[in-house]
């Protein structure tokens, strides 16, 4: 097959009040043409980091590092300009947001914005584009679509909105759609819906999809392949079927045994439930967030399998994977004294962090943090 997007060595880190946060940190992976990859992993692991830089999304204001290489049909487009970029997006490569309500404005009506998207990147007159968007709405499932073009979001369902945004995605005819947790506020039937629309317009168009999403039910419906992602890299990828059915790294197999099964008790021996349990034992013990621990016994990996320690000059924790050696740890970052984590080791300091890689906040006696 081929191939119509390559990322090679990516690494994008975000500068913080307490330090680097390195969110991506060398990932690696490629999409062939007509293909679904999903990227699957837990929040925070930098999944929509890596879609939002594919696309150049991410705020100018705090990213320290964007580096590597992002090959779309054989140009490297992380070079390109911000006017390069705006040819780019919405024409060829499209994304789909995590929250519809939020994706669109609440104060223009959707035929306003839908006309916008094809006034800006193809050259048609006004009633050519307005016919474009009622075919384009129709397509996705919105019932009569000449009266709804008037109407504001907050008129339309979750479901519809979603339906919407897919529509946006898909308007201009791109090549590639990346799909952000584009069914995470929907409930299961709507879920399916929306998934089945999916491989409708890919049978019809032929477009190449990026689902990013942490379900693993919905995965294994649509996905061709699988890339897992953990701290930032990728360390597994395969088929639909050696993922889910003969998978090889460790967080792998707690990623899959942390799905709740009706049969679990019966079936999941005690060596099973450690899969779900290691690498959270693991990471629970990271010193600072955002920061990869250093390497000297400050972090012991999960006991569940065993590992290789290495002598390399970065010094690489690696676990055994259908590519030969899988990086599970990256050990060569910053060190801790170079890193100014006074702020971060009070107690009062939340640690966690969200999807886009800066602090949670959590809760306190007398307020928030």
């Amino acid at each position: 097959m081929n191939k119509i997007l390559e990322v090679e060595d990516l690494h994008v880190s975000f500068s913080t009040y307490g330090g680097t946060v390195q969110a991506v940190r060398g990932v690696n992976f490629y999409l062939n043409k007509g293909e679904t990859l999903a990227i699957v992993g837990e929040s925070g692991c930098g999944k929509s980091v890596t879609s939002q830089a594919i696309l150049k999304l991410l705020p100018n204001n705090n990213v320290k590092q964007l580096s590597g290489s992002i090959r779309f049909k054989g140009t490297d487009i992380l070079k390109y300009s911000e006017k390069q970029m705006r040819k780019i997006r919405g024409a060829e490569i499209s994304m789909i947001f995590q929250d519809p309500m939020t994706g669109l404005n609440p104060t223009l009506s959707i035929g306003n914005q839908l006309l916008e998207a094809v006034q800006e990147h193809q050259n048609l007159s006004r009633e050519a584009a307005k016919k474009t968007v009622i075919d384009m709405l129709h397509m996705v499932g919105i019932p009569s679509p000449h009266e709804r073009l008037k109407q504001y979001p907050h008129q339309f369902s979750g479901g519809m909105r979603q339906r919407i945004m897919i529509a946006m995605a898909l308007i201009c005819n791109p090549e590639i759609i990346i799909a952000d947790e584009p069914t995470t506020a929907l409930d299961v039937t709507i879920q399916a819906q929306i998934f089945e629309l999916f491989k409708k317009i890919q049978r019809e168009t032929g477009v190449s999809i990026i689902l990013i999403t942490h379900d693993l039910g919905v995965v294994a419906q649509v996905a061709d392949r699988i890339a897992v992602m953990y701290a930032g890299k990728i360390v597994e990828t395969g088929t639909r079927e050696e993922i889910f059915y003969h998978p090889e790294h460790p967080y792998t197999k707690g990623l899959l045994n942390s799905v709740p099964r009706l049969d679990m008790e019966e079936e999941r021996t005690d060596s099973d439930s450690r899969y779900a349990a290691g690498f959270i034992c693991a990471a629970s013990r990271l010193p600072v967030y955002g920061e990869m621990p250093d390497g000297n016994g400050s972090m012991q990996p999960c006991g569940t399998f065993s590992r290789e320690k290495i002598s390399f000059p970065s010094g690489l924790l690696l676990a055994a994977g259908r590519t030969g050696k899988i990086c599970v740890f990256n050990y060569g970052c910053t060190p801790v004294d170079e890193i100014e984590n006074r702020h971060l080791r009070r107690p009062d300091t939340a640690r966690g962090t969200n999807g886009s890689g800066l602090p949670a906040m959590r809760k306190r006696k007398g307020g928030n943090v």
